[in-house]
């Protein structure tokens, strides 16, 4: 299953799980977010397209996050004029993870949390017990009497290159 969608001046191709990253809406992050212009709705057996929406479609969303896009620089030159202008632009976006598509605009059931992850939730934070450190033992080290010291050699000179 899968829609057409229209927001932002563009249309994207999205299906049930989708992250699509969009022009910059007025939402916070993790909210809910619904798209009422649907141009077109393929539920698998059969294709809806709308002229030039599907009135009853709806596509529903939640905003993952809001940020901004790769830096574009623009550069401006006129030869023989001394004129440079140099501009970056970051595009404003928003993250949206697409959560069910309906052809009736009816909202998909909210899935429900996973077994797992709700019985840890119900249980008490166990307490741990500090692990105590062992002491790392030392290794013994040969100790040099002052005098057994060996001087260190100089390095010998390289023969410098003969230019041929």
């Amino acid at each position: 299953m899968y829609a057409v969608i229209e927001t932002g001046g563009k249309q994207y191709r999205v299906q049930e799980g989708d992250v699509i990253t969009i022009e910059k809406l007025n939402v916070a992050a993790g909210d809910d977010i619904t798209f009422d212009r649907v141009l077109l709705l393929n539920d698998g057996t059969s294709v809806q397209v709308g002229a030039p929406i599907l009135e009853e479609a709806k596509v529903f969303g939640s905003v993952v996050e809001n940020g901004k896009g790769e830096k574009v620089i623009i550069f401006k030159y006129k030869a023989k004029k001394d004129y440079r202008k140099k501009q970056g632009h970051r595009q404003p976006y928003t993250m949206v993870k697409i959560e069910s598509l309906s052809a009736d605009g009816k909202p998909a059931p909210k899935k429900a949390k996973p077994v797992a992850e709700a019985v840890e939730a119900d249980k008490p934070a166990e307490e741990k017990k500090p692990v105590a450190k062992k002491a790392a033992e030392k290794k013994p080290t040969a100790k040099k009497a002052d005098g057994e010291e060996k001087a260190k050699k100089p390095a010998a000179k390289k023969a410098a290159k003969a230019d041929a």
